[in-house]
């Protein structure tokens, strides 16, 4: 069993990035939702990312999204969420939302698309050193919707040649991180679909570029604490993207649908070193019906748990069932662990750093969904797109 000791060390030492966008207006695919006090401006969600990680401790870094976050200044951008005790995280670039990208972007069969698509993500990697952001976050919408639309093999040679050009202009202490994802909007076949097409690409460009697991991007049923593994076994897992499904992409909070997944997950991140290893923990979610910042709050606390969860996993007890073939032993440790009460451990833990123990009630007493809901009236509300 590993000492209290060090499950608090490690607790206290995680951080889960917040994404910009969260803090915004969102909604289904059919209708977006508008909510008093939504921030209109990047300088107003990092505001409101500061609430999220005064409150938790544990959420010091916002990703930014590319034009969503467009300023004329990013070092003044990056004062200002340091001036709140943040600092700018991951860029995520943006080629899936102007009609010049209907048949795709750094995949288009125009070379013309490709070379705006390309230049948009090496603006993004100008951002990233002014804002001094490490990290360059890719998902291509691209794909195609009909078997026979565009040639498969020179689709991924486009891409290829377009990866290539953005690492080429990455910095010594940047790195890109391609994300995949099963479908959605291509219907037939998506140009970067799962991790073994990801981890190929990252493969040949160099060990700066590494992989996103984004936990709503797979076919139900898909073991993804297997590609977790996998990947931090192979030293290309770059970040997570947290979000939870009950049937496809549904970006709800962190752990809502399946805790125990979420748990299954972070233990093979305990297991392969993943949280003292280079992996970003980020969320990525839309709130459409909940109030957006105890939303961020409750998906930080959920990681939190689960991370809690897996650390407290009796590892030597594990190993020895493991090793002498007892099935049920092996899996009751697991599920041990999984069934203990981790939030008065949490709790200490916030207490230990000065904060409350209870981040939900804090935040309700605190008064700012009040004073924002007050104060932001007028202008344009940020959501997707805007």
């Amino acid at each position: 069993m590993t000492e209290p000791a060090a499950v608090k060390a490690a607790l206290k030492s995680q951080a889960v990035e917040t994404p910009s966008w969260a803090y915004g207006n969102s909604g289904t695919r059919f209708k977006v939702f508008a909510q008093p006090g939504v921030p209109r401006t990047p300088r107003e969600k990092l505001d409101d990312a500061a609430q999220v990680h005064a409150f938790t401790g544990a959420a010091p870094t916002v990703a930014l999204h590319i034009p969503w976050d467009t300023v004329e200044d990013y070092p003044a951008l990056a004062r200002y969420a340091q001036e709140r005790g943040l600092a700018l995280g991951a860029v995520n670039s943006n080629t899936f939302q102007e009609d010049a990208y209907r048949l795709g972007s750094v995949c288009h069969p125009d070379p013309a698309v490709r070379r705006k698509a390309l230049d948009h993500l090496l603006a993004c990697v100008d951002i990233m050193d002014a804002t001094g952001s490490r990290d360059l976050k890719l998902w291509f919408a691209d794909g195609t919707n009909y078997p026979g639309q565009d040639d498969v093999h020179e689709r991924q040679d486009r891409l290829a040649e377009a990866l290539a050009s953005v690492y080429e202009r990455l910095g010594e202490d940047q790195r890109m991180l391609l994300e995949y994802k099963l479908f959605e909007p291509a219907f037939y076949m998506t140009d970067v679909p799962d991790w073994g097409t990801a981890y190929s690409h990252c493969l040949k460009l160099g060990p700066r570029a590494r992989v996103v697991v984004d936990t709503g991007h797979h076919a139900p049923g898909t073991n993804i604490e297997f590609i977790v593994a996998t990947l931090l076994r192979e030293g290309r897992l770059g970040a997570f993207d947290f979000n939870s499904r009950f049937y496809a992409d549904d970006d709800l909070m962190a752990g809502a649908a399946d805790p125990f997944q979420l748990f299954r997950i972070m233990y093979e991140v305990v297991r392969g070193g993943g949280l003292t290893a280079d992996v970003a923990f980020m969320l990525d979610q839309c709130h459409n019906i909940e109030a957006k910042i105890p939303a961020i709050i409750r998906s930080v606390m959920n990681v939190q748990e689960a991370t809690a969860k897996a650390l407290l996993v009796d590892r030597h007890a594990l190993a020895a069932a493991q090793r002498s073939g007892d099935v049920l032993e092996a899996n009751a440790v697991l599920m041990d662990a999984f069934n203990t009460d981790v939030r008065p451990l949490l709790a200490e833990v916030r207490e230990e750093q000065g904060l409350d123990g209870d981040p939900m009630a804090a935040y309700r007493r605190s008064g700012w969904a009040r004073r924002i809901a007050e104060e932001r009236v007028g202008g344009q509300q940020a959501g997707w797109g805007a």
